[in-house]
């Protein structure tokens, strides 16, 4: 186990940014975001992020090929460059098991060179968490907000930072800092007991009942306010939707892909017209793709991180645990 005093934290971004660059949790115009750390530059006082640092893995909008036009020859550009090693410092336990979850879709075989090359490239230190919101429920799914995992694990206790290596991407960053030797101090976790989503319970869904939940009366009810704005796919550490468009520069095409919600009405556009033309079979499309098709696919992992980000998010406060618990009272 590693420390640092908490006073010099400065100091320790600046090591590590000396060598790499380092993306933190610090507010951007008023709102919790990961950054390029630069000289100066603080932590945020907020639990956690608006958007999560998937972000840095799988970016909102990318470049993934170029072609160029001249009469009728046409080149293939690969615009993707050479990754560089960087360093994001503050990943919460959430956040940090959501990576898992999006490993699972996107190195799957053929793997996504595009995320693949920034996770190879990339060392997570994760920060434990102390002062839980009440619209956290990471403890339910499992997740231990005080051991966050990740390359490198963190804990601010009292005046110190403590640091352990977990993997050797970790152990290698550690050895290349001025680090002090220290013993964290045992964290009080009584506070987790009391959170009042603490005791929500996933278990039910499953496989087995796929067409029952699929066919519950209860979904016309749930949707029916639903706006279709698609803010909780994009708060969503989770979420991997995505289009790929072409735009002619008039020299040549980009090819780009960008974050997609299936809460959107063009979403699996296809010739033919849309396969999910309602607001309810798009909205039954998200919960149940989370709480019953991904478990089924992965060993009853849920598709949730308990972050709490569509909880705080929704403009109509409608989220995935109001859905759990609505479709959780009936008998299937």
């Amino acid at each position: 186990m590693k420390k640092w005093e908490l006073s010099r934290l400065q100091e320790l971004f600046e090591a590590i940014a000396a060598q790499e660059p380092l993306y933190i949790p610090t507010d951007v115009s008023g709102q919790p975001t990961f950054a390029l750390w630069q000289p100066g530059m603080a932590l945020t006082r907020e639990l956690n992020t608006v958007r999560s640092a998937k972000d840095l893995f799988f970016p909102q909008v990318e470049e993934l090929v170029k072609f160029k036009v001249e009469g009728k020859k046409i080149q293939v550009l690969d615009p993707q460059v050479q990754i560089r090693d960087q360093v994001v410092f503050g990943v919460r336990a959430c956040d940090a098991r959501s990576f898992d979850i999006l490993d699972s879709v996107f190195l799957a075989e053929p793997a996504d060179t595009y995320y693949r090359d920034r996770r190879a490239h990339t060392t997570v230190m994760t920060l434990a968490c102390t002062h839980p919101e009440e619209s956290c429920f990471c403890t339910s799914l499992g997740i231990d907000p005080q051991a966050p995992g990740g390359d490198v694990s963190c804990w601010i206790e009292g005046e110190a930072l403590y640091l352990n290596a977990n993997t050797p991407k970790g152990q290698a960053l550690l050895s290349r800092l001025p680090l002090d030797e220290g013993e964290k101090p045992e964290a009080d976790r009584s506070v987790f007991d009391r959170l009042p989503l603490k005791d929500l319970d996933l278990t039910r869904f499953g496989e087995k009942k796929l067409l029952d939940w699929f066919h519950s009366p209860k979904w016309g009810e749930l949707s029916q306010s639903c706006l279709g704005c698609g803010t909780c796919t994009f708060v969503c550490p989770t979420c991997q939707c995505y289009d790929i468009r072409d735009f002619d520069t008039g020299h040549g095409v980009q090819r780009f892909r960008c974050w997609d919600s299936c809460m959107y009405s063009d979403f699996t556009m296809m010739a033919h017209g849309t396969n999910r033309p309602t607001q309810l079979e798009r909205f039954r499309q998200r919960f149940m793709h989370k709480l019953v098709y991904y478990p089924a696919d992965h060993g009853g992992q849920v598709g949730c991180v308990g972050c709490g980000r569509c909880l705080r998010k929704c403009p109509i406060s409608m989220n995935i645990v109001k859905v759990a618990r609505a479709l959780g009272e009936e008998e299937v």
